[in-house]
């Protein structure tokens, strides 16, 4: 008798296969480590942050301590369309690795559909949208809290960044499987920018079609306060989501996708595009208008006003904790006059051109009444001095208006107090002229007309900044009704403050 021994083989354990999407996770973190190792996505990556750092550590001007966020805002839109760009080339390429290598037939054999191994590509975007958003907000925040800064900013205007690096990155995606060549990339940029300016060109530059534009800039550098300001900022972020999400399940469609859920999806991007599209040509309401024309003519009906050392300061409620600073400077500038101006209060009032928005400058009129004085709503670096030579001229002249037409020895007078107090006198005085020299007769910026100075009352402020400050203060304040007559000559100007008398004798100042 034989016994038959059968032996039983153990089960082996198949792993279980992962879910698709996680595969699709998977493959969309590979491509984005692999865009990386690209020299225009690493070169202009490295460009964009390094810029931005080195502009917050290293501020260009002495204005950027005192910062409108509703400006800050806006201004961080441009650098990500660098980014944008070279993503956008390159997601392009990498959509098309497999039929530049020729291994297109193998990869589409294999188990991974082709619409979700494009839908990885454009996942593949996200973290360098998200690096952008760090990097937006980052920025802001720095200069949030800033002491001097003031205004509010608009999530929807910080959102333009993030959102153009997504839209730029799905649209290379879409180029590849719409037009399945390495070459169309570049071209297709070229072409994005043509029809960009053909489009403005075509349309006279109407409001609609500037914000058919990711990125929406403005022609004047002026600031205005948060609520006249009036770009559709809401509604152009709802357009731009529309489109990335338009671009992005488009390109998933072109590879292959036929769900009901994508079919869906995109019938809700074109209907967010074209809801954000039509909300954001609306233009400027009534209201809008109405609260621009206020604000510009009639300030004091929507402005706080508050006491420093006996005078007067006015100003939109954005910036009324900057009236101290304001009130420093006059105080300074007023300390060294002599005569009644030592101690006469002053009425100091903030103005705003905002009749026509953010697409052009105006200057200021000047005031008839006395004693009062415009100021802007930048601060800082060459604004100081400005105020500072508009504070002066109306101690010295009595009004804004007299002031612009001085043209004799009182300049001397107007200048030597408005720089005489500062750190740096002579740099003031380069800053606050408008060709940044020190010699020669120029153009002295101020919040509302310019003033004018001749060569010889250079000459004669120069070597007086150049003098002990006391020597030539007590000076100023023993011969004040002298220095302030009309029709000083600067000779006596320079006679009275002890300085040597100009050589060429009286100059004309240029009309």
């Amino acid at each position: 008798m034989s016994a038959v021994l059968e032996t039983t083989m153990p089960p082996v354990a198949v792993p279980e296969r992962r879910p698709r999407w996680a595969d699709v996770i998977q493959l969309a973190r590979f491509e984005a480590r692999q865009q990386l190792w690209f020299l225009p996505v690493f070169a202009t990556l490295v460009l964009y942050v390094g810029y931005t750092v080195w502009r917050l550590l290293f501020p260009p001007d002495g204005m950027a301590a005192y910062p409108a966020l509703q400006d800050v805002d806006r201004a961080t839109q441009t650098g990500p369309l660098l980014l944008g760009i070279a993503l956008f080339v390159c997601v392009n390429r990498a959509a098309l690795r497999d039929r530049r290598r020729g291994t297109d037939r193998q990869v589409d054999a294999a188990p991974m559909e082709p619409w979700r191994r494009t839908l990885a590509h454009v996942l593949s975007v996200v973290p360098y949208a998200v690096l952008t958003a760090l990097v937006v907000l980052g920025s802001f925040t720095w200069q949030a809290l800033k002491p001097g800064a003031v205004g509010h900013g608009s999530p929807a205007e910080l959102a333009v960044g993030p959102l153009c690096v997504l839209l730029f990155g799905a649209l290379g995606v879409l180029a590849a499987r719409l037009i399945p060549s390495s070459f169309a990339a570049p071209l297709l940029v070229v072409g994005l920018f043509a029809g960009a300016l053909f489009l403005s060109a075509g349309t006279g530059d109407a409001p609609w079609s500037r914000w058919l534009s990711p990125v929406v800039s403005e022609n004047s550098g002026d600031t205005l306060p948060s609520d006249l300001i009036g770009r559709p900022a809401a509604w152009h972020a709802l357009y731009l989501t529309g489109l990335v999400l338009l671009a992005a399940l488009g390109a998933v469609l072109a590879g292959g996708g036929r769900t009901r859920v994508l079919k869906a999806g995109l019938a809700g991007a074109l209907a967010l595009t074209l809801a954000g599209a039509v909300a954001q040509s609306g233009g400027d309401t009534p209201q809008l208008r109405a609260a621009r024309v206020r604000a510009s003519v009639s300030p004091e009906k929507v402005q706080t006003c508050v006491r420093h050392e006996g005078s007067t300061y006015c100003a939109f409620p954005e910036w009324t904790p900057r009236t101290a600073t304001w009130a420093k400077v006059v105080d300074e500038v007023r300390s060294l006059a002599g005569g009644a101006a030592h101690t006469q209060p002053l009425l100091v009032r903030q103005r705003v051109e905002a009749r026509y928005g953010l697409d052009s400058s105006s200057a200021f009129e000047p005031f008839a009444a006395p004693h009062r004085v415009s100021v802007g709503a930048a601060w800082g670096g060459n604004r100081v001095p400005e105020f500072s030579a508009a504070v002066a001229s109306v101690l010295v002249a009595g009004d804004e208006k007299t002031a612009g037409d001085l043209c004799d020895g009182r300049m001397v007078t107007v200048m030597w107090l408005a720089l005489a107090w500062q750190d740096d006198p002579m740099r003031s005085l380069r800053n606050v002229r408008l060709d940044d020299t020190v010699s020669g007769s120029a153009i002295v910026l101020s919040p509302t007309n310019p003033l004018r100075m001749t060569a010889a009352q250079t000459d004669v402020v120069r070597e007086l900044l150049g003098k002990p400050k006391r020597a030539v203060e007590a000076a100023v304040k023993a011969h004040w009704t002298e220095l302030t007559a009309p029709k000083l000559t600067t000779a006596d100007a320079a006679r009275l403050l002890g300085a040597a008398a100009p050589k060429g004798g009286e100059e004309k100042c240029e009309s």
